[in-house]
Parts: structure tokens; sequence; C-alpha cells
């Protein structure tokens, strides 16, 4: 600290990083008060120093990072230039100069999270990351300390605004999945390059630095099963409806009886009367199951510059106070040293228990559902509804089958012999059904 101010330096300043600045000028005093000290931003690295930022005096830009991590007066270190390479550098470089972190970056956590918790704890410096999911929702604080008496039976997360969006505005407007895209794109919901939200990667990591928080083990991006909703079309929301659910992705983290985690990010039926078939547009929504305290329910802002400045500007605080009091880490980032966590066992989607929404295109002719019922019948999936419409292009019907629940892997081996039947369309289109909240 320099005279009592504590020092911090940003590195990139975008939509969030001005957000920061905003509220760091904005709720100056409030934010002095609640410290004890006050806080400064001393520089700003970001690719174009010329261009003219609200707030911000020109001598406090710069195109060089290294003014920011090589500084000995900057205390913290906020990091919201996003993206893996070169953040992952700046982020290593600033602990090694003894700096502590402030991230919002959950692609770097979630797949580099573990050696940059290992190097924060070799320096003695805090990482901080709660912006890194859910914006202004803080789930992992929660997770990590009002709810650490409890152990986790169950995580369900809407987890990524955009795709939310896009399937709310196919529900209320009718919309096919382009025109929700570019609608999204055009309110700035959507990047110009939507791939990770709408494939499930966004959630995926989120889901890892979840996942990793409320079991205590180490999750990589590569052992939970994605799929996105790029192949969600308004005939399977319009159907879902009419069975009576609306369809979200959802992050999900299941612990078993044996303590295996099942892990997944998938589009999935939700029953109209469950809390998060409601959740609309842009909003977030996490709903845990606690061994000791039951369902609890959180939503709010997920995603967006303020929302995300609100939980940035929390784990500077948060970091302000250890500085004063000269002991960082009042809370491991994964709420135990890393050296405790623990080995847990992730068993595959395979043997994910569900029921199951099915969506099929066959030619209307004697026998085809026989034949279907029959090749699920073999694998022992058992059908709960069944529901048929003409199409508009004759001699062909849709078929729903609404299954009881089975394993993953029984239903995809009846799959795969019902798209061999003569007579079949499409690929059928299979999605988990959430349960009913008791």
């Amino acid at each position: 600290m320099n005279g009592g101010e504590i020092q911090i330096g940003m590195i990139g300043c975008g939509v969030v990083g001005q957000g920061v600045v905003d509220l760091l000028a904005n709720h100056r005093e409030t934010i002095h008060h609640r410290i004890g000290a006050p806080l400064a931003i001393k520089h700003i690295a970001v690719k174009n120093p010329r261009k003219t930022r609200n707030g911000i005096s020109p001598s406090q830009l710069s195109n060089d990072p290294q003014k920011v991590l090589t500084d000995p007066d900057i205390d913290i270190v906020v990091e919201v230039m996003g993206g893996i390479d070169p953040a992952r550098g700046f982020v290593q470089s600033a602990i090694q100069q003894h700096k502590h972190v402030v991230t919002a970056n959950k692609a770097l956590i979630a797949e580099h999270g573990h050696e940059l918790v290992a190097s924060a704890q070799e320096q003695d410096v805090d990482l901080m990351f709660e912006a890194a999911v859910c914006g202004g929702i803080p789930i992992l604080r929660m997770i990590r300390e009002n709810l650490a008496s409890d152990e986790f039976e169950s995580i369900r997360g809407i987890v990524n605004g955009t795709s939310n969006y896009i399937l709310t505005q196919m529900e209320s407007q009718g919309w096919d999945f382009d025109r929700a895209l570019k609608d999204a794109q055009k309110r700035g919901y959507a990047e110009a390059d939507p791939a990770l939200d709408v494939n499930g990667g966004d959630a995926n990591h989120k889901l890892t630095i979840l996942s990793t928080l409320a079991y205590k083990t180490l999750v990589s991006t590569d052992q939970i099963p994605t799929e996105g909703i790029e192949d969600i079309t308004l005939e399977d929301i319009e159907l879902g409806h009419r069975m009576g659910y609306h369809i979200k992705l959802l992050a999900c983290a299941d612990r078993g009886a044996s303590g295996a985690l099942s892990l997944r990010v998938q589009p999935t039926m939700i029953p109209l009367n469950h809390p998060l078939a409601e959740v609309p547009g842009v909003l977030n929504a996490v709903q845990i199951q606690g061994a000791v305290t039951g369902p609890i329910f959180i939503s709010g802002e997920g995603a967006g510059g303020a929302p995300t400045a609100s939980s940035i500007v929390s784990d500077i605080i948060d970091t302000s106070r250890s500085l004063l009091r000269g002991k960082p880490r009042r809370v491991a980032p994964w709420s135990v040293d890393q050296e405790h966590l623990n080995a847990v066992r992730i068993q595959g989607l395979e043997n994910h228990h569900s029921k199951y929404f099915l969506r099929m295109h066959v030619e209307d002719k004697p026998g085809i559902l026989a034949q279907i019922a029959q090749a699920l019948g073999h694998y022992e999936v058992s059908i709960e509804q069944l529901y048929q419409r003409e199409n508009a292009q004759a001699g062909n019907i849709t078929v729903i089958i609404i299954t009881r629940a089975c394993r993953e892997r029984q239903l995809q081996s009846a799959l795969v012999q019902i798209e061999k039947l003569e007579g079949m369309g499409d690929a059928p289109k299979r999605l988990p059904i959430e349960p009913s909240p008791e």
C-alpha cells in the first residue's frame, strides 16, 4: 500500500472493466467506509490507450501490461481482458510478483485454475474469481462460505444468459434458432462468434468451477459431457410445451449414494411447475440441494457489465480487507487448500438415470409405432406417454414419446436400432427430463 491507499492495476477495460471503474468511482465513499482505506486505480493496460474512456485519465492508460505487473505500488491486479492466452501469463506473473489477483475469467479458471491456485497459495496471495460464474449472483461465495457446513446432493444451474435468452425468444416469439440468435447479437447478449454460448462450452466452464468448489475435488472440463442448443428447433419447443415442459440449457451435478459425481451440460425438459422453468431472458439461476439445508434457489443478473463489475468489486473489497489485516486467504479459493482436495470418481453420461423426451419424424404406415415400441422394450425402456400428429408433408407424422426413467446407455442402444427402421426420417431427438419438484 502507498500511504494507506490500496492501489489497483487493471488489465483490460471493455464493458466489464468500465463497469469496475464506474462502480469504484460512484461508490467511493461507501467502499472506503466498508474497507477502512481508500482505493485508487493507478494504471490500466489496454489495447488502444488513445480511446476516450469515462472517468479515466489518459495518464492512467498504456498498452503495456508490464506497467501493471511490475509496479511495486500496485497491490491488486484486476484481469478483465478475457480469454486464456495471454491472460494466463499475466495472472501468473502478477502472482509471482506477490500481487493479489481478481478475475472474471471463467475459461481461465476452469482450464488452469488448479495451477494458478497452487501458485497463489505458494506466494501467499489471494486469487479471487467470484465474477467468473453467474455475474452478480454470489453463488461461489455462498458455496464456499455460507454453506460450508453442508454437503451438496445436487446442483442445477441456468448459467449462460445468451442461450437462455435465445430459448426464451424462440418460445415467446415463435422464432427459429437463427432469428433468435441474431436478435441476441443485435442486443449485445451474444458475441459475433457465439460458439461458446450456444455449444455449451461457457456453461461447461462454469460447472467445472462450481463442482470443484462444491465437492472439493479436481474437475476438468473434459470430464463434463456437454451438449449445446444449436439443434433445438421451434418444433421441439412447441411440442415440449404441449407435453408440459420448457427447454433450458442446464448445468447439472449430482452426487450418488456411492459418492461418485455425475456431471453434464445439456438442453433439458423442465416441468412447468419447476422454479428453473420460469427463469426468462438473460437471467441466471442456480438451485442447490443440500443434505441439511434442503433446496436453495438463487436467481439474478448473470451477465453484463454492471452485475459482473459488482462481483469484481466485491472481491476487491474482500482482498483489501485481507491486505489491511496482513492475513491473505481468509478462505482458500477451493474452500480448502489445494493439497486437501478429494479424489472423487466422476461417472460417465451413459449411467445418467432419467426420464427422456423423444421426438421422431416417421412415415405414417402400419406397424411403425409397434416397431419403435419393440426397440425400446428390447433395451428395457418403457413408454409413459405417446403423442403423434400429422405433418404438413403428406404421409408423415411426428411422434413424441415420454419414457419412464432409464439409463442413458439403454436409451442410446435403443435409438441406434430405431434409426435403422424403414420409414424413419431424421435422427430422433432425445432430451433428458428434470423431475418435478416434490
